[in-house]
């Protein structure tokens, strides 16, 4: 980095966390909307019949904003045709944008599943989770669940400026002890806590790579804990990724001040955008849902009605063979189904079967919905 500009570098808030004074005066306004408007999205998720269905494009929408925060690009279709050829192994036949992806999906559903077992939020818990994220494409070269050992910068590559430099590696330990004790016994409020956590990580900065996409799933794990949400499904990069520039700033400025306030604020004004934005998401997708059901129960008249449709809104890209093992319909009951859908535009048909490849399909309703 001796080639990078230095001279506008903010460094690490050495002492100043966690923050002594929070004046609510600055941000109580902002504290009541973000805490309504997550209360009502919850309650939607309350009342949806299966929200792990309907809310799983949602959490696609998340791995794949988030990692476009990182330079990381793919689309909605490249994931999901991924999916519909994953045998439970990682390809590394697709490009590494794709790789990225799927393992931050498959690290953040993976520690959901484990916190709903009972695991606590922990230095241990995040390597894990590091571990996954970076299990193969580019990342592997970068130390996969091993805190790093030297010192580590935040830079403009474009500018060639060095805009942020994370705590030393000799007081990175004792500073993640810090942080998981603050998160696991302060008694502030749940989302005050959720806003200083999420930034004292990323100053911390404590892995060679991937920090950024391990901060933003704490926010969704650490509201969940926090028992704000009845369910782990809030996903906040899209309001970070339309206002990235305000986001970093954000975030150096509590270095360079040693003031938390402004951050605080401006995380409380992401969580209220943002939960108003997943919850019209999420109700399109449930309103998708109920108007499928009848128009397929109309169109199909079948007895597997309902099991074809958790399957689209599950997999709506997908090969027919996954079609019939994952819902149990004979092969030639199925092959009338999707004939049928297509027939009707429900379904497009992606690539044609060739050889022992199964045919490609896209349920276009759900995928006109969720790409981004």
């Amino acid at each position: 980095m001796m080639d990078y500009d230095l001279s506008n570098a903010i460094t690490y808030h050495y002492g100043k966390f966690p923050p002594e004074k929070i004046d609510y005066a600055l941000f109580i306004d902002e504290l009541l909307e973000a805490t309504d408007r997550l209360a009502r999205y919850d309650q939607m998720l309350k009342n949806l019949h299966n929200n792990e269905i309907l809310l799983a494009p949602l959490r696609n929408r998340e791995v794949l904003l988030s990692s476009r925060i990182e330079g990381t690009i793919s689309t909605m279709d490249e994931i999901l045709q991924y999916e519909a050829d994953d045998d439970g192994t990682v390809s590394m036949q697709a490009r590494s944008d794709v790789i990225e992806i799927v393992l931050y999906q498959r690290a953040l559903k993976s520690a959901q599943q484990s916190l709903e077992l009972g695991y606590k939020l922990t230095a241990n818990f995040i390597r894990q989770m590091h571990q996954q994220l970076l299990y193969a494409g580019r990342g592997a070269s970068k130390s996969p669940g091993s805190f790093r050992t030297t010192q580590n910068y935040l830079a403009d590559k474009t500018r060639r400026k060095i805009e942020f430099i994370p705590i030393s590696p000799e007081h990175l330990q004792e500073s993640l002890d810090a942080l998981f004790r603050f998160a696991n016994e302060s008694i502030l409020p749940p989302l005050i806590k959720t806003a200083i956590l999420h930034l004292e990580f990323e100053a911390l900065h404590p892995f060679q790579d991937g920090n950024g996409r391990i901060g933003r799933m704490l926010i969704t794990l650490y509201l969940w804990l926090e028992k704000i949400l009845s369910r782990p499904y809030f996903y906040i990069s899209d309001y970070f990724e339309q206002h990235k520039e305000e986001y970093i700033e954000a975030m150096r400025e509590v270095s360079k001040t040693g003031d938390w306030n402004e951050w605080i604020r401006f995380f409380l004004k992401a969580v209220k955008a943002q939960a108003i934005s997943n919850l019209e998401i999420a109700e399109e997708i449930h309103h998708l849902y109920e108007e499928m059901k009848l128009e397929f129960a109309s169109l199909l008249a079948s007895k597997w009605n309902l099991e074809i449709l958790d399957f689209l809104f599950t997999y709506p890209v997908f090969r027919n063979n996954k079609f019939v093992k994952n819902t149990g319909i004979p092969t030639a009951t199925a092959g009338n189904i999707i004939k049928k859908l297509l027939d009707a535009g429900y379904l497009i048909q992606k690539e044609e079967s060739s050889g022992r490849r199964a045919a490609l399909y896209s349920f276009e309703p759900l995928m006109r919905l969720v790409r981004v």
